[in-house]
C-alpha cells in the first residue's frame, strides 16, 4: 500500500483566506478561549508584527486594519470533508485525519495517473485551484505519511523511509493524526515531557530507549505510535463515504457586495464541484449558488445549463452574468454551492484533431450566457414540426414558447430533405398578395395539399420566382377559391 497525506497547515486561517482575492489584506483568527489570543495570521498580518499566541490587544495595536475572525471548527471540518470529496478523483480509498489532514491510499492509482510524481503534481495543482495551500507526502503507512506531510520532510524517492522517519522531530508524536482524532492517536503531554527530559529529540532517539523502561514510566503510548508508523502494528482507518449530493460553503473574510470578489470565491467552489463530478463520471444541467447574508437570509442564483456539463469555466461565466443582473439586499458573508442531481456522462472520445462537437459546445455556451443575462423566457429556439405546410412546419420552443403542438399534427410525415424543394429561411408572418406579372417563374410547381384534419386545409402550387430587382422569392398560386397569387418568403 502507498498512502498520500494532504496536510493543511493553519487550517483555521485557510477557511477564510481561500476566498480572499486581495492577498494584502491582514487577517487573523482568534482563539475564543478564556483569554482571547491570535491563533493564526496570514502573511500580510505577520508582516505587520502579528503572530500566533499574541494577545488580541497587542495584535490590534500592531495592525489597526487587522480583520479578525473567530475560529469556526465546524467550517474546518466541512473544508476537510470538501477536500475528501475532491480527492475522490484520484482514488476512492480516502480517510479523514482531523484536525488538518486527509489521507489517500493511491497504490492502485499510480499507473492511471503516470506514477507518484505525476499524481503528486496533479494534487498540488488541484489544491491551488481550490485556494488551499497544503503539504503532501507519501509513505507505506498512513501514520508515517501524515507525519512526513506535517513536518514537510517527505522521504527521498527510492530512499529508506524508515531512516527518514527516525529523523522526524519528537513533536510529531503530539500531532493529532487518526480516524477520529481521539487522544489515543497522540502521546499525552506528560509523556512528551518525560521523553524530552530523557534527552530524546527525534523518533529515532525514542526508539533507542529501552521499551521496558518506557512501559514502567507509562510511556508505552509513544512506542505504540511509532510501531504503527513503521508498519509493525496494524493501523486500520475508517474510509470516508462521500455524500450523494454536492453541498459546500465558503466563508468570506469580510462581507462584500462586489461581484468580482464574489466571483473569485465562487470559482473555488466551482473547481471543487468539477472534480467531484469528474470522480463520478457525471455532469450537471443546473446547480444553485446561494449568497449568504448576515441576518437577512440568502439570495439564490440558479445556474441553468442548456446541456449537461462539468466545466468549471463555463459555470463561472454563467455565474458572472447572474451576479451582474441580481440585486443584493445586503453584503454577502459566505457562498454556498449545491448540486443535487448529477447526471451520468461517459467520457467522450474526440476525433483525430480533438475537435469533436466543438461547434455545438460553443453554441450551447452562448445560449447559456444569453439566458443568464436576459432571463430564461427571453431566449427561444425553433423546432421543426412534421408538417408540409410552411406556416405549420416549425414552432417556437422554450419556457415561453407557449403550448405544444396538437398531437394530431404528428400524423403528418415530414419529407426527407432530399425530396423537399428549395425553402427560404425568411418567411413572411402572413402571405402577401402580389401581381404575378412582376415575377418570373423558375422551374416547375411544387404542390402542397394538406391540413384537412385541423381546419387548416390548403391547396397551393409553389414556385421559385425572381422579382424585377433580381431577388429570389418563394410564391404560390392558391388553388382554393377565390384563388390568387401570394408571396410566402424571400431568399437571403
Amino acid at each position: 500500500m502507498l498512502w498520500l497525506a494532504i496536510h493543511v497547515p493553519e487550517l483555521p486561517l485557510q477557511v477564510f483566506t481561500r476566498g480572499l482575492a486581495d492577498a494584502g489584506t491582514p487577517i487573523g483568527v482568534v482563539d475564543t478561549g478564556r483569554r482571547a489570543r491570535i491563533l493564526a495570521a496570514n502573511a500580510a498580518a505577520r508582516a505587520q508584527g502579528v503572530f500566533a499566541g499574541q494577545a488580541l490587544s497587542a495584535a490590534q495595536a500592531m495592525a489597526p486594519a487587522l480583520q479578525l475572525q473567530p475560529r469556526q471548527a465546524g467550517r474546518e471540518n466541512a473544508l476537510l470533508a470538501e477536500l475528501a470529496c475532491w480527492a475522490g478523483r484520484f482514488t476512492p480509498r480516502i480517510s479523514l485525519a482531523p484536525p488538518d489532514a486527509v489521507l489517500l491510499e493511491i497504490g492502485a492509482s499510480l499507473r492511471l495517473f503516470g506514477g507518484m510524481d505525476a499524481i503528486g503534481k496533479q494534487v498540488l495543482d488541484g489544491l491551488a485551484r481550490l485556494g488551499i495551500a497544503a503539504r503532501i507526502a507519501c509513505a507505506p503507512t498512513p501514520q508515517a505519511a501524515g507525519w512526513f506531510a506535517a513536518c514537510g520532510q517527505a522521504p527521498a524517492p527510492g530512499g529508506d523511509w524508515h531512516q527518514a522517519l527516525d529523523g522526524l522531530p519528537l513533536s510529531v508524536l503530539g500531532s493529532p493524526d487518526g480516524a477520529n482524532a481521539t487522544p489515543a492517536a497522540t502521546c499525552p503531554a506528560p509523556v512528551l515531557e518525560l521523553l524530552h527530559d530523557l534527552g530524546a529529540r527525534s523518533i529515532g532517539a525514542v526508539r533507542a530507549l529501552p521499551a521496558a523502561g518506557l512501559a514502567r514510566r507509562q510511556a508505552q503510548a509513544a512506542s505504540l505510535l511509532i510501531a504503527r508508523a513503521r508498519g509493525e502494528r496494524p493501523d486500520p482507518r475508517r474510509w470516508f463515504e462521500p455524500p450523494a449530493r454536492f453541498s459546500h460553503e465558503l466563508a468570506l473574510p469580510a462581507p462584500t457586495h462586489h461581484s468580482e470578489a464574489l466571483l473569485f470565491a465562487a470559482r473555488r467552489l466551482f473547481a471543487s464541484l468539477a472534480d467531484w463530478l469528474q470522480a463520478r463520471h457525471a455532469a450537471i444541467d443546473h446547480c444553485r449558488l446561494s449568497l449568504v447574508h448576515e441576518g437577512c437570509g440568502d439570495t439564490p442564483l440558479d445556474l441553468i445549463l442548456g446541456q449537461p456539463s462539468s466545466d468549471e469555466g463555463h459555470l463561472a461565466l454563467i455565474a458572472r452574468e447572474r451576479l451582474a443582473t441580481s440585486p443584493l439586499p445586503s453584503e454577502v458573508c459566505a457562498l454556498r454551492l449545491e448540486a443535487a442531481h448529477p447526471l451520468a456522462q461517459p467520457p467522450l472520445a474526440g476525433d483525430l484533431f480533438g475537435a469533436l462537437g466543438q461547434g455545438r459546445s460553443e453554441a450551447a455556451r452562448l445560449l447559456d450566457r444569453l439566458r443568464a443575462r436576459l432571463g430564461d423566457g427571453a431566449v427561444r429556439r425553433l423546432e421543426r414540426v412534421a408538417d408540409h405546410r410552411p406556416e405549420a412546419a416549425w414552432r417556437v420552443c422554450g419556457e415561453a414558447a407557449g403550448t405544444p403542438p396538437d398531437p394530431a399534427r404528428g400524423r403528418a410525415t415530414a419529407s426527407s430533405p432530399a425530396s423537399l424543394g428549395r425553402r427560404p429561411l425568411w418567411l413572411l408572418p402572413e402571405p402577401r398578395a402580389i401581381d404575378p406579372r412582376q415575377y418570373t417563374l423558375l422551374g416547375d410547381a411544387e404542390r402542397i395539399e394538406s391540413g384537412w384534419w385541423d381546419d387548416g386545409d390548403i391547396r397551393r402550387d409553389y414556385y421559385l420566382a425572381r422579382r424585377g430587382d433580381d431577388s429570389l422569392c418563394w410564391i404560390f398560386h392558391d388553388l382554393a377559391p377565390p384563388g390568387g397569387w401570394f408571396l410566402q418568403g424571400c431568399f437571403g
